[in-house]
């Protein structure tokens, strides 16, 4: 007999009445920074709007405890330039801890590079504004993301390249 009741259990317990299975829960068991870093190497007054090229990944990984834990991380990075010249660079890596229960395999991936990194990024987006007020210059506001389309974009890469998309 299995234990359907595990959590990360890719068959789903039935509810005791046996006619449809429980639903998939998601908990964020913590957030943290894992890595940031701001260079300010160009802080001079400058005349034109700056461009800032921004980076978006998103990364998923079984925890070491297992128990259906999971580390999801996503990575921000803005670089502003203008006139030429390196106004700033900033990259964040930020983390959560997921604990998935009652999961489809097929519905894992979507809820480890979709709906996890929505929950965090408010978070990042928050740091990301305040380290560039921080070092100077006007907040750094980034827009909301489309997890969806950045994880179909993912997907179509990793099918490319022959690879799984969790990372």
């Amino acid at each position: 007999m299995t234990d359907t009741s595990a959590p990360g259990n890719p068959n789903p317990p039935q509810d005791p009445n046996g006619e449809k299975p429980a639903a998939p829960i998601m908990r964020v068991l913590g957030q943290y920074v894992k890595d940031l870093s701001f260079e300010n190497p160009g802080h001079a007054p400058v005349q034109s709007q700056p461009n800032i090229d921004l980076g978006i990944d998103v990364g998923a990984a079984p925890h070491a405890d297992g128990n259906g834990l999971y580390e999801v991380s996503l990575k921000l990075s803005a670089k502003a330039l203008a006139d030429g010249k390196v106004m700033f660079i900033s990259e964040l890596d930020y983390a959560g801890l997921f604990q998935l229960q009652n999961v489809a395999q097929e519905q894992l991936e979507p809820m480890l590079l979709i709906e996890a990194p929505r929950l965090l990024f408010p978070f990042a987006r928050r740091i990301i504004a305040e380290i560039t007020r921080e070092g100077g210059f006007p907040p750094l506001l980034i827009d909301p993301v489309d997890f969806v389309a950045l994880y179909q974009a993912q997907v179509r890469r990793a099918n490319a390249a022959g690879t799984p998309t969790q990372q």
